[in-house]
């Protein structure tokens, strides 16, 4: 597991630097991602705002933003912001899926499925069977058929969207399973590792 001390300096050395460079938009984008893997949600918003504000033309790679607003609860924004950037990645399954993640939570499953963003070249295998999960053309068990073959971070990434996948719908009970077992199971030098603790943090799943 990941010591909440090198966590607590991570963030010490971003503010370091910000004392130091005040107008450094990528210094508040990663400060931003300290503070939102210590499960410092606002704080993470306010740092990815600032960094907007700094140089607007970040506003569509602002995907960490995103994932703060699910966690926030601002699911209309966190939709938007998954929009903007995938006018600049059109390829990319997760920021498809986290899309239809807070449209679910707003208007639900149902049509969260139906605007679901076609994604056709994802280069990673876990991801294409993730993003057939989401679009009800695959199975979960084949999901983690795929991730199984793959290394830990296919292991991960299965796990951990399968959870969501069961969050969308409302089911806790199997959610907490796969998103504890991605969390707990399979540790990473990833942000996405990270957004698992923080995950199992906030919905307090010990």
């Amino acid at each position: 597991m990941t010591n909440p001390n090198s966590l607590e300096n991570e963030l010490k050395q971003w503010n370091q630097l910000i004392r130091s460079q005040p107008n450094n938009p990528k210094a508040y984008i990663q400060r931003g991602m300290a503070n939102f893997k210590l499960a410092k949600i606002d704080e993470s918003i306010r740092d990815f705002d600032h960094a907007e504000k700094l140089n607007p033309k970040v506003l569509p790679y602002l995907w960490q933003r995103g994932l703060s607003y699910y966690y926030a609860e601002r699911f209309e924004e966190g939709a938007r912001q998954f929009q903007l950037d995938l006018s600049v990645n059109p390829q990319d399954v997760e920021e498809t899926v986290w899309r239809y993640l807070c449209i679910a939570r707003l208007k639900g499953v149902a049509e969260a499925r139906n605007s679901l963003l076609a994604v056709k070249n994802d280069p990673r295998s876990v991801m294409r069977s993730v993003y057939g999960l989401f679009a009800g053309n695959c199975t979960r068990e084949e999901v983690l058929a795929v991730g199984e073959k793959e290394s830990i971070r296919g292991k991960f990434y299965s796990n951990l969207y399968i959870g969501l996948h069961y969050e969308a719908q409302a089911d806790s009970i199997h959610a907490r399973e796969y998103i504890v077992r991605a969390a707990n199971d399979y540790q990473l030098d990833d942000y996405m590792w990270h957004l698992a603790r923080v995950h199992q943090a906030l919905r307090g799943w010990f």
